[in-house]
């Protein structure tokens, strides 16, 4: 048994952890506080043999094609149920629809949406149909509807608008398919441009909203799994948050009438974590970052569509 000095001795020793000295968690329900918004989802992946390139082709054997499209289309399915969960939870009333990258302009045009999200990827931009990605450049270049884009969809965006990529290590996509290095797992990105309303009330001491690690030191943690990254920043758009081994982690574009936000990250993974435990204790709900960026994302289109 401990002594009374060797209790007193414990309870008093502050975490290791510099930001969170408490000695509990919250218990923290989800209010959904946006009335309503109509979202449409894009799905990003390859799904048939007709959306691959010739290069694609070329590359990859038969089986290869056959083995890529089975994991994309479960990829895809995923992905696409992560991003309608944080609808469904957020909204009181939500109304969305999924479409597949070749069909967003129709789509967009046909369902008039409040905002549009979009999955992330897995392939190189090069093994999909060029005629699909020049069409989706041709919307996303002068669509106003608000966009996030996720993941392989920042990338994509980011090209669209006449932004490279390369491998986290700094080669041509096509030097080396396998094997990358990568950003996996929860981490740390640095936030630098902290008066963006997509980061609305971070440094309000007060609120309940943020992590603490963010309130004190402008830091987000999010889910990463990705090996290419955007070189540099497009022409229109603002750097919002940077990562030691990927720079853009994320940007914004507010001009010209649009509203497109785009994330290295998977913010989107939210309620996938949420779900896994139903306690709702603060400490289990470790992926919260990307629940509130999704929020403060969707509050801010229906903001830009009423003006």
């Amino acid at each position: 048994m401990f002594d009374a000095v060797s209790k007193k001795a414990i309870t008093s020793e502050t975490l290791a952890f510099p930001f969170n000295k408490q000695t509990f968690c919250r218990y923290e329900p989800i209010e959904k506080k946006i009335g309503h918004a109509k979202v449409l989802i894009v799905n990003d992946l390859l799904r048939y043999e007709s959306d691959l390139s010739e290069t694609a082709h070329r590359e990859l054997k038969p089986a290869e094609v056959k083995a890529l499209l089975k994991f994309e289309n479960m990829v895809s399915g995923m992905a696409c149920d992560n991003i309608a969960n944080n609808v469904i939870r957020l909204v009181q009333q939500p109304k969305f629809l999924t479409v597949h990258l070749s069909e967003v302009a129709e789509a967009a045009r046909d369902f008039e949406p409040d905002a549009i999200v979009m999955s992330g990827t897995y392939s190189d931009f090069d093994y999909y149909d060029p005629d699909q990605l020049e069409h989706f450049a041709a919307f996303i270049r002068k669509t106003k509807i608000p966009v996030l884009a996720i993941c392989g969809a920042h990338q994509l965006v980011a090209m669209s608008f006449g932004a490279r990529l390369k491998t986290l290590d700094d080669l041509e996509l096509s030097q080396k398919r396998k094997h990358r290095i990568s950003e996996y797992q929860y981490r740390f990105v640095k936030i630098i441009e902290t008066g963006d309303p997509i980061f609305g009330g971070m440094h309000d001491r007060s609120s309940g909203v943020w992590q603490d690690y963010t309130k004190e030191s402008d830091i987000l943690r999010v889910w990463q799994n990705h090996a290419v990254q955007v070189v540099g920043v497009p022409e229109g758009f603002d750097l919002l948050a940077t990562s030691y081994l990927c720079k853009n982690q994320m940007m914004v574009k507010r001009s010209g009438g649009q509203l497109i936000y785009t994330v290295q990250f998977h913010l989107e993974k939210s309620f996938e974590e949420w779900s896994k435990n139903r306690t709702r204790w603060e400490h289990q709900n470790e992926s919260r970052d990307g629940r509130i960026l999704f929020e403060n994302f969707l509050n801010l289109s229906l903001d830009h569509q009423a003006l």
